[in-house]
């Protein structure tokens, strides 16, 4: 190869190089990759003084009905077996069920069925669970053709709702009932006496 070629060759390497050279970066760009400094310890704050709670801010939740039985399987055959309880909580003392925690088919509310104690009283007087279905008459029929007794069958109460009535193994009272459309009506009781004419 000739001088001036060679000469040549190199000077266009050397612009070559100079064009790529990678541009040093700036002190800002420095400063975005250094790792963050630590913050300057802050002073600790002064704790609050302790506030009484009102009454007024605490709120009850209803959590769940206990209903003491004799026999605790026995209980449990009727209301998930009949009623459609679903079966969350279930505990066991020499392999015989001593409590168990159900929800209702159709929302969140929970009862527990506790095993009562030798000659425990099981008289619950002044107290009735209330459970509501939409299809009372259908839902009583089911539970008759099941070997149930129900003590009242569902019909027109004074307050306008339908009501029917029964007892549970261990003699706790029951109302299924169905409030309908007069559920919050003003003229309820007018309407259950005109309904009750009929």
């Amino acid at each position: 190869m000739p001088k001036k070629a060679a000469k040549k060759a190199a000077k266009k390497k050397t612009s070559i190089r100079r064009a790529v050279k990678i541009a040093k970066p700036s002190p800002k760009a420095k400063a975005a990759k250094a790792p963050p400094k630590k913050p300057a310890p802050k002073a600790k704050a002064a704790r609050p003084a302790p506030v009484a709670v009102s009454i007024d801010e605490g709120k009850l939740t209803f959590n769940h009905a206990m209903i003491y039985a004799k026999d605790v399987a026995r209980a449990l055959t009727f209301y998930r077996d009949l009623l459609g309880f679903k079966l969350i909580e279930d505990f066991r003392y020499d392999g015989k069920a001593v409590y168990a925690r159900l929800r209702a088919p159709g929302g969140d509310g929970t009862i527990a069925i506790h095993q009562a104690g030798p000659g425990a009283s099981l008289a619950s007087d002044g107290v009735r669970l209330y459970f509501e279905v939409r299809d009372l008459d259908d839902f009583c029929h089911k539970l008759i053709k099941r070997g149930f007794y129900v003590t009242q069958l569902p019909r027109m109460m004074e307050w306008g709702w339908r009501h029917a009535y029964l007892n549970d193994p261990d003699g706790h009272e029951i109302s299924l009932y169905w409030a309908g459309e007069k559920r919050m009506a003003k003229s309820v009781m007018q309407a259950a006496k005109e309904v009750a004419k009929h």
